[in-house]
């Protein structure tokens, strides 16, 4: 009989704690929540201080019964799941349910899954910390009364399955209102001049800044006539030229928001497959010899903070890889969001020392890039900054003025290792200039005027959102991922080219939300109750005061939607051709994999077909049907033959319609980190890649 049981979370922790404890210690895991309101009832006593109903999960019967028996046979049971308000939830529903004293020393909390930590855990044990449970509970019962009030009545005036909730209407209105930017956009009429320079035999580019020592914008042909008509000759002098050297600092450790929109941009990866491989990663990876490791720190988390012995390991590592002159040797200031619950540490590698290379056998792909991600992330955060020379200049003829500026790593500094990604995809490069000294000339080799029209705002990607909706204050590291994920499986939006797209049907829904209920879509007020959960877990405000408050107002406009909202039909769009079994018109539905063709005499007719989309090529290898643009249940678009499945020709990369040059098969466009690549599908044909 073992003396002690503990209790976690999952069955990957559950081996790896076992293990660094030993015999004295039984782990065995709750598989998450063993307690929840009930699926069919709003399980909240509205008119019992908001009391919650609490019921036994379906399926959890077992697990219930194995942990009951474990805990009589115990000397003393310690409660171990996640160090969040969702994990003192689970921990305090197990204390409930196994006859535990909440009060004892019962909790047990860690970071990282590492031998130190875990032992270093088990020397100071605590109390349940309700403060953390009302806030999760309260915010358990706000979503329940705002999702079981509402959905009722989305799904009688609208279509049955839909949902509301506070932070996934707030993403939504979010989206849309950027739609709205798109469509009322009037894009402006603007130009540029670009010149290109010489001096002996290097060539440099310069651009036009204004006339006379002014900034000029040049907003029509016109502007860049009268400037084009100024300059006399090809023969620029040097105006001034100023030389400074700049520091670079690395950015801070991930945060779970930062992490996400990192591995979006520099991994491709959905919030969803981020969050779901870093807690492999944090659960434990089997490294084979070393046994079972936690490879992160938690992965749920708002703040920057570092421990001193994560610190002070990187810095010894770094010092015996790079050398002594690339530890930061100044005090960085920790930034922190004015939101930051600030509870843990940023997400980093349990040890420096351990590197990608050296676990990269025991990852799977995903794996490795997330983990050398966050390594490479924290090891630079620790590390010189960067040290760049720079040089500008001003080029005047006539009194017209052209500036250039170039500039180039004197000392690498944390770039030797980690330089962040941005949305648009540039990175930080050498752009030379020319030894150049004030009063001497340059010639101009090519003077070019292009007009250019501003654009739209761009639509969200899931990264963006994610840094939007965290700048706002709106929801917590734990619920981005699964708020982007709802609001695509109720078909409120779509993601096109990774960018989010509202529905007709997110666009009415959204609009009678923000009719009965829009304090529960303005940003303001959802961002201030977030801060009221705070408030809760902090002890400063009772949680049933926060519910109440909100309830109030809240049932008011309840009674009057009950009334006054209108049932709205979405009707059907033509698809613009019969039916082949029936001769009826042909309709787009929505499905569970996006819109497909189906018969309008529907029930009486159950065809359907998929959307297709011809590109105007040839099957190769049939020769007879035509090549049609497809999309996988992932969502992933690939080509296929529409004579399928007489014909099996699929292709990852877009078909052309014009033949290979060399041989005449196949030619295809290969999609690369930037840009296409065109290639033959059939011989080593290759073009120059575009952007």
């Amino acid at each position: 009989m073992s003396d002690y049981l503990v209790i976690v979370e999952s069955p990957a922790k559950a081996k790896t704690i076992e293990r660094y404890l030993g015999k004295k210690y039984k782990v065995k895991a709750s598989m998450g929540h063993v307690r929840d309101l009930p699926k069919s009832q709003m399980g909240v006593d509205i008119n019992n201080g908001y009391e919650p109903k609490y019921i036994t999960i379906r399926g959890k019967g077992q697990i219930i019964k194995e942990l009951k028996t474990a805990a009589k046979k115990a000397k003393k049971v310690f409660l171990a799941a996640d160090p969040d308000r969702e994990g003192e939830a689970i921990a305090w529903h197990l204390a409930n349910m196994l006859d535990l004293d909440i009060h004892s020393d019962c909790r047990v909390v860690f970071h990282e899954i590492t031998k130190d930590a875990i032992k270093e855990s088990f020397q100071h044990p605590r109390s349940i910390n309700m403060n953390l449970v009302d806030a999760q509970q309260a915010r358990r019962v706000l979503d329940r009364l705002v999702g079981y009030n509402i959905s009722p009545l989305l799904w009688k005036k609208v279509k049955k399955g839909l949902s509301a909730g506070r932070v996934q209407s707030v993403a939504l209105r979010l989206i849309i209102d950027r739609e709205k930017e798109i469509r009322q956009f009037q894009p402006e009429e603007y130009w540029k001049i670009q010149a290109e320079f010489m001096k002996g035999n290097e060539t440099f580019t310069a651009s036009f800044y204004g006339v006379d020592g002014e900034k000029m914008d040049l907003k029509k042909e016109a502007d860049v006539s009268s400037v084009l008509q100024r300059i006399n000759g090809n023969h620029f002098i040097v105006k001034t030229v100023t030389k400074k050297e700049r520091k670079r600092n690395p950015v801070p450790p991930f945060t779970t928001s930062s992490l996400q929109q990192e591995a979006a941009r520099k991994l491709n990866f959905r919030t969803k497959k981020t969050m779901m491989i870093a807690q492999q990663l944090y659960e434990g990876i089997d490294l084979g010899s070393e046994g079972t490791v936690g490879l992160i720190t938690y992965m749920r988390t708002d703040s920057t903070r570092i421990s001193e012995s994560a610190q002070q390991e990187a810095i010894t590592f770094i010092e015996s890889v790079f050398g002594k002159e690339f530890v930061t040797q100044e005090k960085r200031k920790e930034k922190k969001s004015a939101n930051a619950q600030d509870a843990h540490e940023a997400i980093r590698p349990t040890s420096a020392f351990r590197d990608p290379e050296k676990v990269k056998p025991y990852l799977s792909r995903d794996q490795y890039r997330l983990y050398k991600l966050i390594w490479e992330r924290f090891i630079a955060s620790q590390m010189a900054a960067a040290v760049l020379d720079t040089m500008s200049v001003e080029l005047e003829n006539e009194g017209v003025v052209f500036r250039a500026s170039g500039s180039k790593v004197k000392f690498p500094g944390f770039m030797k290792v980690y330089v962040e990604g941005t949305d648009d995809q540039t990175e930080e490069q050498d752009r030379f200039l020319p030894d150049l000294q004030e009063g001497e000339t340059v010639i101009s080799q090519n003077i070019e005027p292009k007009q250019h029209f501003t654009q739209p705002p761009p639509r969200y990607t899931e990264a963006r959102l994610v840094k939007t909706l965290e700048e706002l204050g709106i929801g917590r590291p734990s619920t981005y991922a699964p708020t982007l994920d709802t609001i695509q499986k109720r078909n409120y939006v779509v993601l096109e080219n990774k960018r989010f797209v509202p529905t007709e049907l997110g666009e009415i829904v959204l609009e009678l939300i923000l009719e009965f209920f829009p304090e529960i879509i303005d940003v303001e007020f959802t961002a201030k109750m977030e801060k009221n959960l705070d408030e809760i877990e902090e002890g400063k405000v009772e949680w049933v005061k926060v519910v109440d408050d909100f309830y109030r107002e809240f049932e008011k406009r309840l009674r009057i939607a009950e009334k006054e909202m209108k049932e709205v039909e979405i009707k059907d769009e033509p698809a613009g051709i019969d039916c082949e079994v029936c001769g009826s018109p042909m309709v787009y539905k929505m499905g569970r994999f996006g819109k497909f063709v189906a018969c309008s005499n529907f029930p009486e007719c159950r065809n359907t077909k998929p959307i297709v989309k011809e590109i105007g090529v040839k099957c190769p290898k049939c020769h007879e049907g035509n090549i049609v643009e497809r999309s996988s249940k992932k969502k992933r678009i690939f080509y296929g033959c529409d004579r399928f499945p007489q014909c099996d020709f699929v292709s990852w990369d877009k078909p052309l319609v014009r033949p290979c040059p060399k041989c005449g098969e196949l030619l295809v466009e290969k999609k690369l980190k930037k840009g296409v690549q065109v290639q033959c599908a059939a011989c080593d044909y290759v073009e120059e890649p575009q952007s």
